[in-house]
C-alpha cells in the first residue's frame, strides 16, 4: 500500500508521515530531502542558479537514501546539513528542472516497489504515485508555518526574523505552484488536512483512522 502526503511548507509534512509510517509499520520516503540532497550536492560543487546542466548531472550521479528518517548522499550523511536556509532556497530552484524531477521521480518509485510505503513530498499523490491508495494534502496558515518553521531553525542554531521567513515561505510557495512541471496542487482524489488549529498528535490519529478505513474497505472487496 501507498499513501502519500503533500503540501507546502511548515504544515507538519515531515512529522506527519514519519509518525504515521511508524503506526502503520511502513516506511518512510522523504522525497523533498532527496531533492535537497541534490540541492546540497551541487552546492558543494560551486553551483550557481543558471547552471542547469550541473543539476541534472548531479542528480543522475549521486546515490540517495532518505528512507526511515536518516538522508543519506554518497554514504554520507547529510541529515542536519540538507535543512539550512541556503539548502531550502536552492532546492526550491533545483526542483523546478524536469531532468532532475525525471530522476528523482524514477529513484522514488524504485524504491516504493514491493513497499508499504508513507511518501511524503510536493507532488507524490499528483506525479509520482497517481495510483496510490491513501492521498493526503495538509495545508495550514501561512503566519503559523512560517513561526513553525522558525522554531525548527532555532533548534538548528539558525535565528531568522519571521518577517522574512515569511518572505521566503511566499516566494517557495509561489516557485512551487506556478512552475510547468509538477506544480504544487492536491490531488483530486487527495482529502485536505487543514493543521493550523492541530496538535501533532490530533493529525496522526486523523491520518492513521482514514489509513485503516482504507485497508478494511481494501480487504472487504478482494
Amino acid at each position: 500500500m501507498i499513501v502519500t502526503i503533500d503540501g507546502p511548507a511548515g504544515v507538519g509534512k515531515s512529522t506527519a508521515a514519519r509518525q504515521l509510517a511508524q503506526r502503520l509499520g511502513f516506511d518512510f520516503l522523504d522525497t523533498g530531502a532527496m531533492y535537497r540532497a541534490v540541492a546540497l550536492a551541487c552546492l558543494d560543487r560551486g553551483w550557481k542558479e543558471d547552471d542547469h546542466d550541473l543539476c541534472v548531472q548531479v542528480a543522475a550521479a549521486v546515490k540517495i537514501e532518505a528512507l526511515s528518517g536518516h538522508v543519506l548522499c554518497d554514504g554520507r550523511d547529510i541529515s542536519r546539513a540538507i535543512r539550512t536556509p541556503e539548502v531550502t532556497h536552492a532546492a526550491s530552484i533545483v526542483a523546478q528542472n524536469p531532468e532532475v524531477r525525471d530522476a528523482l521521480v524514477q529513484q522514488q518509485r524504485e524504491v516504493a516497489s514491493g513497499r508499504n510505503i508513507v511518501s511524503e513530498g510536493r507532488d507524490q499523490g499528483t506525479v509520482v504515485f497517481p495510483h496510490a491508495e491513501c492521498k493526503f494534502f495538509l495545508t495550514a496558515d501561512p503566519r503559523e508555518r512560517a513561526v513553525r518553521r522558525q522554531r525548527e531553525l532555532a533548534k538548528a542554531g539558525h535565528a531568522i526574523e519571521i518577517d522574512e521567513l515569511m518572505q521566503l515561505q511566499k516566494d517557495r510557495d509561489d516557485r512551487d505552484e506556478m512552475r510547468e512541471i509538477a506544480p504544487l496542487r492536491p490531488a483530486a482524489d487527495a482529502l485536505i488536512v487543514d493543521t493550523t488549529q492541530q496538535a501533532p498528535e490530533q493529525v496522526l490519529e486523523h491520518l492513521v483512522a482514514v489509513v485503516r478505513s482504507r485497508q478494511t474497505s481494501s480487504r472487504a472487496t478482494t
